[in-house]
């Protein structure tokens, strides 16, 4: 893989097409000063004429009008259009592809016919468990999740017996799958992958991908989804498409989560135990993530917050991966209300109970900063995002923030109205 260059893998894809090429059905592009991120109240999840078992399972979930994402994307999506779409965090994008496929699905004994991609083990596991949600009421539908750290014959023995007709994964672990002669993917109808940036921009992961891809039918439907997408990532994301539906809500600096009150504190290393102590004691939160920059400083103050009687859990890519899964499950399921994690959590990781992001250590670019404190405020939700400033760096870091989104973080005052961050 390392000696295969970029120009060689995008010329390399089974859809080889120059981009005049690959006409999108529609490009939707919403980058004006208007709020994006309220709902649709006119538009109800019944007006997508879904399947009863979907929209039952829908109404179970407590969910009643689509976001904006949902409602551009759904009504081409369950047609089998091909998708390429950029939206910002907490946006429901996720929900999108697993309704799109939900309802077209025809489940066939051992035949896996859909096929999903991310970049890490937690998403995976993640889009696993809201697909079980939404499948509630379609009990033929079966699913299988795949991902390292685990031995693989394990996953061969739960294809052999579980025979899943949908497959979630990690590229590396499934492509092993492949090779190994486990996985049959020549009856895929869909193709997805989510978070895609993360997996296209890099070379191993792509490589993988279009393996992968190489494995399927020509004749299938593909969506991409991510936060954040440069313009040569969606070029290569169009060349796996045909003729695709293009939707980017929130278009460049406009990558804006307006629900979220966001803030800074400027202060020297050896104070931002003691500052993130303070505000642990004197805000009113669900659930708060907070970020660091490397595995270790994630374990160490995770051990420091429990030895100060805040009982936090981590996740991180140095734990065993049991660990990983049962840290994540617990804190998905309440069982905790402090989490210490790297950029690992920071894409896609769906908390609807977060409210509160803290950057310990400040992301190194506004991309990941805009990941990261998407864990708060999700779905037109109130949040609060502090981060924390404590060289010039990370203080240029800041101001591309503020330079490119166009909005103002202010420092963090002495009191905040816990009203402009929590949910009444």
């Amino acid at each position: 893989m390392s000696a295969t260059t970029a120009t060689e893998l995008e010329e390399d894809l089974a859809y080889d097409s120059s981009d005049e090429d690959i006409a999108p059905v529609t490009a939707l592009i919403k980058a004006g000063k208007e709020d994006i991120s309220s709902t649709r109240q006119t538009a109800a999840f019944r007006d997508f004429m879904l399947k009863p078992e979907l929209i039952k399972a829908i109404t179970d979930c407590g969910f009643e009008h689509p976001s904006e994402v949902q409602n551009e994307c759904i009504p081409q999506a369950i047609l089998g259009t091909d998708i390429v779409c950029q939206a910002k965090s907490g946006m429901g994008k996720t929900a999108v592809f697993i309704l799109a496929v939900l309802q077209q699905i025809e489940a066939v004994e051992g035949q896996v016919k859909c096929i999903v991609l991310c970049h890490a083990r937690e998403l995976a596991f993640q889009i696993f468990r809201d697909f079980e949600r939404l499948k509630k009421f379609m009990p033929d539908v079966k699913m299988g999740v795949f991902f390292g750290g685990i031995p693989i014959s394990q996953n061969v023995t739960t294809l052999k017996n579980e025979k899943p007709n949908i497959v979630i994964g990690t590229p590396g672990r499934i492509l092993q799958l492949i090779k190994d002669k486990a996985l049959d993917l020549g009856h895929v109808t869909h193709f997805v992958l989510d978070e895609c940036d993360k997996m296209i921009e890099n070379l191993d992961m792509r490589g993988d991908i279009q393996q992968i891809f190489k494995k399927t039918p020509v004749d299938k439907q593909v969506m991409m989804f991510s936060a954040t997408m440069s313009e040569q990532t969606r070029k290569v994301c169009k060349k796996f498409m045909h003729h695709p539906l293009e939707i980017y809500i929130g278009e460049g600096h406009k990558l804006v989560l307006h629900g979220l009150k966001q803030y800074y504190v400027e202060l020297v290393e050896k104070d931002k135990n003691k500052k993130l102590v303070d505000l642990l004691d004197n805000l009113e939160f669900n659930q708060v993530v907070v970020f660091v920059k490397s595995p270790k400083r994630a374990a160490e103050l995770n051990k420091l917050l429990c030895e100060l009687s805040f009982p936090s859990l981590t996740v991180h890519g140095r734990l065993p991966q049991q660990e990983r899964i049962e840290n994540y499950k617990n804190f998905k399921d309440y069982k905790s209300r402090i989490l210490v994690t790297t950029n690992l959590f920071g894409r896609g990781i769906d908390m609807e109970r977060v409210n509160i992001v803290i950057n310990y250590d400040m992301p190194s670019n506004a991309d990941t900063y805009l990941h990261r404190v998407g864990r708060a405020g999700r779905f037109g939700t109130k949040g609060l995002a502090i981060s924390f400033v404590n060289s010039t760096n990370e203080g240029n870091v800041l101001n591309e923030i503020i330079s490119r989104f166009e909005l103002p973080i202010p420092k963090l005052p002495d009191e905040i109205d816990a009203n402009t961050y929590m949910q009444s």
